[in-house]
């Protein structure tokens, strides 16, 4: 069999708050999800599969039907997020016009959340539920022989009268036992972001599942189960991605420091095998303390992304986050003091939220003195325990990301929590977060004090000329 796994272009894209100059600047990062299955077809069968990320290549439907009426896949998996539904969409309408017998599946974020609704599209031939290895592979090897397709966990289908099956996902609790992502199959070298040290850099996923509960996250296909790869397994990749050429790592894992044993024992291999590439990690502030991040800067790690979110008490319990003031300050002061650059995330417009509230927040944003902040609006996003209250309180008149899964349209704009401050004035006052963050003169003075390189200068002028123009009408 031929399989095809898609990353589908961005052209109708549900746009993000953050400034779109700024946002561009940030990524790409490589599909790893569909790298990874790539890799586990590779390894449990001789199908032949392809990688396409249409975004990174710039590949438009008008080529994107070229590409199949040429290689003639039998089978196309293509990674579905709510904010690309559009392109996802009409990127299995473009399949089936060149080839209606090509076999079109779902996977990713969006159909753990809207099954049904998925399944339901015309074009659409089966959705795979939770993480995706091992049922994509075993739906292929059933599509060659020809043979049901009742004997798949995590499979939603239609059968031959069109009656929609389902089945209950697994978790893959031995993530070893996974070969790590195919780097070879896409154009690695042009994946980085604004905060990599050099290019090209990689992505890494050193565990599945995140035990915190935040209300504003939706932990898609991983979900609580937390399961992590062991040391051995997690330097193999790192010596993997060296010997391609990647210069710097970043571990995508919602929380990078679930055991601070192991995390140690990471930090102690790369110093043994002698590893000098820079890297960064995604925690929780409450997750480091000083022997952890000294560990980490000898290791090697540059950056941590820390998830602050708010600057008072009483909003990160609204939000459930289950940490303190005193401890984001501690983190940021020891993490500043071992020599590791932060980022650190802020939203404003959370429930009960209001200016005076996000007046302290961006205060202690800047008193944390991150290297980097990200401000964002507060967004109910789908299959959120946020979105939920919003439904249940009446906020949200419509189930507005169901009538959108069900129905998506470009013209469509998702709500937020705007029962304390209007849109307007959340939108005013993501601007002058950010102008009073970016553009002070000691920020302005330590950014260009740091600046390494003709690379690093240029990226941060980006960005700074995307804030003018985000900030201009403020």
């Amino acid at each position: 069999m031929k399989v095809l796994l898609i990353n589908p272009k961005n052209t109708h894209v549900i746009k993000s708050n953050f400034p779109a100059e700024i946002d561009k600047e940030t990524g790409p990062f490589a599909p790893l999800g569909l790298l990874y299955i790539a890799a586990f077809l590779k390894k449990s069968s001789r199908h032949a599969v392809d990688v396409l990320d249409m975004e990174m290549e710039d590949i438009d439907f008008f080529h994107l039907e070229n590409i199949i009426k040429e290689d003639k896949p039998d089978i196309v998996g293509i990674y579905t997020t709510t904010f690309t539904l559009i392109d996802v969409y009409l990127t299995a309408q473009i399949i089936k016009e060149a080839d209606n017998t090509i076999h079109i599946t779902l996977g990713g974020p969006h159909i753990n959340i809207y099954p049904d609704e998925s399944i339901s599209n015309k074009n659409i031939d089966s959705i795979i539920l939770g993480e995706g290895e091992v049922a994509f592979s075993r739906l292929v090897d059933a599509l060659e022989k020809k043979i049901g397709l009742g004997h798949i966990n995590g499979l939603v289908y239609k059968d031959k009268r069109g009656v929609i099956k389902t089945s209950a996902p697994r978790p893959i609790y031995d993530l070893d036992a996974l070969p790590y992502p195919d780097r070879t199959m896409i154009s690695y070298e042009s994946y980085g972001n604004i905060l990599s040290h050099d290019l090209p850099s990689a992505t890494m996923i050193s565990g599945r599942g995140c035990p915190h509960s935040c209300i504003f996250c939706y932990h898609s296909s991983l979900g609580k189960d937390v399961r992590l790869r062991s040391v051995d397994n997690i330097i193999s990749e790192i010596e993997n991605c060296l010997n391609l050429g990647i210069k710097d790592i970043f571990f995508y894992d919602d929380t990078f420091v679930l055991n601070k044993q192991r995390t140690i024992d990471i930090c102690n291999a790369i110093i043994d095998r002698g590893f000098k590439m820079p890297w960064g990690i995604r925690t929780r502030i409450d997750s480091v303390n000083k022997d952890i991040l000294t560990k980490l800067k000898q290791a090697g790690c540059q950056r941590i992304h820390f998830g602050v979110e708010a600057g008072t008490s009483k909003i990160l319990s609204v939000l459930n986050r289950r940490m303190s003031i005193a401890q984001i300050k501690e983190g940021f002061r020891l993490t500043r003091e071992t020599g590791i650059k932060t980022l650190a995330y802020f939203m404003i417009g959370s429930p009960t939220e209001q200016l005076e509230d996000i007046q302290e927040t961006i205060d202690f944003a800047i008193m944390l003195k991150p290297d980097y902040a990200h401000f964002s609006i507060t967004m109910p996003l789908p299959g959120t325990d946020l979105y939920k209250m919003g439904l249940e309180t009446r906020l949200f008149k419509n189930d507005f990301w169901k009538e959108f899964a069900i129905s998506p349209s470009n013209i469509f704009s998702p709500q937020f929590w705007d029962k304390e401050l209007s849109q307007e004035k959340m939108n005013q006052l993501l601007k002058y977060a950010n102008r009073r963050f970016y553009f002070r003169p000691y920020y302005i003075f330590k950014t260009l004090l740091r600046t390494t390189s003709l690379r690093d200068l240029r990226k941060k002028m980006k960005m700074g000329l995307g804030l003018i123009k985000f900030i201009s009408n403020c």
